[in-house]
């Protein structure tokens, strides 16, 4: 492929890289976070959240310094592929596909939910569709407007969400934290685990836009490790405050009897100030920025993911290609559309949710073990930023995944099996694509 024909343009800086850090994930403090509740309780998801930000953290400081040595639009597939070798690299490059492709029909889902608040008459898969097709054009037209977009909506979320939690602490009672606490016993917790990974998932996303900053080596150290930062911040605070007004169960079931929610903020501040109040109608318009905050990022992300993968004959060369004037990933941005929407279209964001996240617990693991085989065998690679308390930072993000990824396959067999299934179709397609 000529060169010209697959080169993004450079043209972000570390406040934007930041932006798009916390952009890709913050919908998850705003939904989906307190079914684990329901399956863990306060204690047990509680202690899911700890491990999982201690595996975020660790992850993040080793990721960044795969990212500044190699800024490159395909993020784990570019670091397996040279760690490991060519099949490895399939692996880490399509489970990274799968969470980023698979992670905005879920958050597509609320969107079409919120919208219905206000426009009742509209399905909500109308709506979800229409959100898939006019963010993709946001990214067609390029990575400068969309993200100074999600800049936008970014601050807007972080500042809604900070308010929620001032709101909230006015009436917070600590004791309401250890009301029913584990009410599922230890096994709660690890079923917890999808739904503490949610707060932070596709913070690794910001990788994939290395390419497109303009001097990586600072950019992305100072992008990454301050977005990290303000979502373990927000994660807490969200967490304690929600729980803290009248504890778990009022986030989760709206009544007594009821269906679990995926509205816990909504539920809060309704037992605060009522739903007719002036804030509750605020956190209900502002909390779609959130969503779509992350819905947009990781559209951008996957879009990178995705061309990577056509560059490489991964997939299709058909995805691989930029557009000669827009100098973005047109072709891969329609394709992730197409397949988002086709999983949007059967109505199960638990199981979509859960199924990105095996993608991402995939991601972490291979892109720690490519990690150590770097350091081992290519130590000359010149490297802006090396990992603190090496080599503890990434041994212990591996080895935390390895029990996540265990704990999700022991409780969701089925879809364990549903993942696997896409992996070897696509390795089929990988295979062919390569010999010919």
């Amino acid at each position: 492929m000529n060169e010209n024909k697959s080169e993004l343009k450079k043209t972000l800086g570390p406040l934007m890289l930041w932006g798009l850090g916390v952009g890709y994930v913050i919908s998850g403090m705003y939904f989906g976070w307190n079914l684990g509740l329901a399956e863990g309780g306060t204690l047990g998801l509680g202690v899911a959240t700890f491990f999982i930000i201690i595996m975020y953290v660790t992850f993040t400081f080793s990721y960044t310094e795969l990212a500044c040595a190699i800024p490159k639009a395909g993020g784990a597939f570019d670091y397996v592929r040279l760690g490991l070798g060519k099949d490895w690299g399939y692996l880490g490059g399509m489970a990274q596909s799968i969470e980023f492709i698979f992670a905005p029909p879920a958050i597509a889902a609320a969107i079409g939910a919120y919208f219905n608040i206000f426009f009742p008459g509209i399905d909500i898969t109308t709506i979800a569709i229409i959100a898939y097709v006019v963010f993709t054009l946001l990214n067609i037209v390029g990575v400068r407007a969309a993200a100074y977009f999600e800049l936008v909506i970014t601050f807007l979320a972080v500042g809604e969400l900070l308010l929620f939690s001032g709101v909230s602490y006015t009436v917070f009672e600590s004791k309401n934290l250890t009301v029913n606490a584990l009410p599922n016993g230890w096994g709660g917790a690890f079923a917890a685990i999808p739904f503490a990974i949610w707060f932070f998932l596709a913070i690794e996303g910001v990788a994939n836009v290395a390419e497109e900053a303009r001097n990586p080596k600072k950019d992305i150290l100072i992008g990454f490790g301050s977005a990290i930062l303000t979502l373990v911040v927000l994660c807490l605070l969200t967490f304690t405050s929600a729980v803290g007004v009248a504890g778990w169960e009022t986030i989760v079931y709206p009544y007594s009897g009821a269906e679990a929610s995926d509205s816990p903020l909504p539920l809060a501040l309704g037992k605060i100030v009522g739903a007719s109040h002036f804030l509750y109608h605020l956190l209900i318009t502002v909390g779609l920025f959130g969503l779509v905050a992350s819905f947009h990022g990781i559209i951008l992300a996957a879009g990178r993911s995705t061309l990577e993968l056509g560059r490489q004959r991964y997939v299709s060369p058909w995805v691989g290609k930029v557009h000669s004037k827009t100098k973005t990933p047109v072709n891969a941005l329609i394709a992730n559309m197409i397949i988002g929407i086709l999983a949007l279209l059967t109505g199960k964001t638990g199981e979509i949710i859960t199924i990105a996240c095996f993608g991402a617990l995939t991601l972490y693991i291979v892109s720690m073990v490519a990690f150590f085989s770097l350091r081992k065998n290519h130590a000359t690679l010149k490297r802006p930023f090396r990992v603190p308390m090496y080599p503890y930072f990434p041994a212990i993000a591996l080895a935390i995944a390895i029990v996540a990824l265990v704990a999700m396959s022991v409780y969701n067999t089925q879809l364990l099996l549903i993942y696997f299934t896409i992996l070897a179709l696509g390795y089929v397609g990988y295979r062919w694509y390569q010999k010919n």
